[in-house]
Formats: C-alpha cells, structure tokens, sequence
C-alpha cells in the first residue's frame, strides 16, 4: 500500500507532466488549433498591458477555461466582472471567463502545485508562502482591473477640460456636435483614453446608433461622475433645444473649479501625510544637530 508521501509525489509528477503537456501543445499548436485560444464570443483578445497575463493566457485556456464557463455560472456575479473589466478598458483583452480563469489558474491550481512539490519533493518553504500566493492569485485580476480604472479615471480628469473647450469653440463656430467630435479627436492625443472613448462614439453613430445613446454607451464604459454629467447635460441640452457651446462653456468652468477643489484636498492630504515623517524623523535629527555640540561640549 502506497505510503502518504508516496501518493503526494506521485501526485506532483501527474501535475508537472500536465503542465508540461499544456504548454508543448500551446508552443507546437498549428494555425488551425489558434481557435482554441479564442473567447466564447470567436474574437481572440488583444495582448494585455500585463505580463502576468499575457504569459498565463495558454494555461487559463488549456486547463481552467472550461471551469469557469462550466461551474461559475451566476449572473450577479458575472455581471459584475463584466462591469469591472469594462469601466477598467479591458473588454477587448480580457472577458469573464478569463477572470475567472485566472482566479482558479494563480488562487487554486498554483498553490496546489505548490502544496505538492512542499510535500512530495520535500521542498523547505514555509506553508504561509503557499497561502499568499493563493490569495494574491486570487485577488490579482480584480486588483489589474481596479489599477487600470484608476489610471483611466486621472487621465479623463485631466483631458476632460480640454476637449470641453474644444468642444465649446467648435460649436460655437456653428459647427454640428459630431462633427465638432470629430474635429477634437483628429487634434487630440490618438493614445488619450477619451481621444479613444470619443472615437468609439463616432464609431457606434456610424453604425447605426443615435447619438444619446452612444454617449450614454460612453459614460457606462467610463463610470465616471464627471462623465456621466458631461453627457447628461449634452443630451438635455439637445432635448431641450439650449445652445450646446454655451452649455459646455459652462461645464468646462465647473470642470475646472472642480479641479481646483481637488488639488486643494490633495494638497491637505499631503500636509497631513508629511506631518508624521516630520516629527518623529525629521524633528529629532534637527535637535540633534542643535543640542548634541551643547551637550558635548558641557560635557568636556
């Protein structure tokens, strides 16, 4: 009868030769299998800012895809990665099942392959290494997701200004407000989230969509309080027939005064922050310049 450590190596050698045969056949997989590696939706997704991701993309694929898609199936929850990865831009490199994916692949298969080599090769680290790799496995998607939403988010607060006040000259200039977007977007930073958020606006028009509801698509992307009144307040001025220009005129002054009042809270914050540095380090390094030549010289 085979002993506990016996099972446990045994175990590890069945794991290690999976992982092995996973990634052969993802490096000598041939154009017809790249299928594979496609999202349920048959769009492959694009390569993520995340080396992490991009590295364990075949793993997810080959072994934990199928579980996410077969045994995580509820709606409240994938509705609200779903929200995540969209306010976060991530919808054309990352979907749910992915998510999911990732969580099992770094928060469940990873430690447990740990666990194995601990105790089937003897391996000397301690039991705590396994479970935060566990845990920031689990947590790493929803923590990329969450780091990209907030890159998003400063980089739409300090464009945002700008494209109102272009928005602004243009249509006051006469000029219709789609076409005036398009006018912004063409002067703009092309790698600027709302250069490209915009864009995706003309995009939906095009095809189809009206233009409330492409912005109303837009401020669900971004979630964004500043984004969601700019185009509250485009729209009513449409629905009430108001002067576009001077309405924007007006948002653009509120956008910078809001601005304002946020640099003044984090200029607050700041001083508050430092104060703790300065008295405990800073303070006594400063007596003791002053005072130690005192005291050494009473001494003497």
């Amino acid at each position: 009868m085979l002993s506990f450590d016996s099972f446990i190596l045994i175990s590890a050698l069945i794991l290690a030769a999976l992982s092995v045969y996973s990634f052969a056949t993802f490096l000598l997989a041939s154009s017809a299998d790249s299928d594979q590696l496609a999202w349920a939706s048959g769009s492959e997704p694009v390569k993520s800012n995340s080396s992490i991701i991009n590295s364990l993309r075949p793993l997810v694929h080959n072994l934990t895809l199928k579980y996410a898609q077969r045994f995580f199936n509820n709606p409240k929850s994938r509705k609200k990665i779903e929200k995540l990865i969209l306010t976060a831009g991530l919808s054309k490199e990352l979907n749910v099942d992915e998510y999911i994916g990732f969580q099992i692949l770094l928060g469940v298969f990873m430690p447990l392959a740990l666990l194995l080599l601990k105790f089937g090769l003897q391996m000397d680290f301690p039991v705590a290494i396994v479970l935060g790799v566990g845990l920031f496995g689990f947590v790493y998607p929803g923590f990329y997701c969450k780091q990209m939403k907030q890159s998003r988010y400063i980089s739409v607060v300090s464009e945002l200004p700008f494209f109102i006040d272009m928005l602004a000259l243009s249509t006051e200039a006469n000029m219709e407000f789609m076409n005036a977007i398009k006018r912004v977007v063409e002067k703009a930073d092309p790698n600027g989230v709302l250069t490209k958020e915009f864009g995706q606006v003309l995009q939906e028009v095009s095809f189809g969509s009206s233009r409330d509801d492409a912005l109303r698509a837009m401020a669900a992307r971004l979630d964004m309080s500043e984004i969601t009144s700019f185009t509250s307040i485009v729209i009513d001025s449409f629905a009430t027939g108001a002067s576009v220009s001077t309405v924007l005129k007006e948002q653009s002054i509120q956008m910078r005064q809001e601005r304002f009042v946020r640099a003044e809270k984090a200029g607050a914050k700041a001083s508050q922050v430092i104060l703790f540095p300065m008295l405990f380090l800073i303070m006594p390094a400063v007596f003791i310049v002053i005072f130690a030549p005192v005291i050494l010289g009473g001494g003497m």
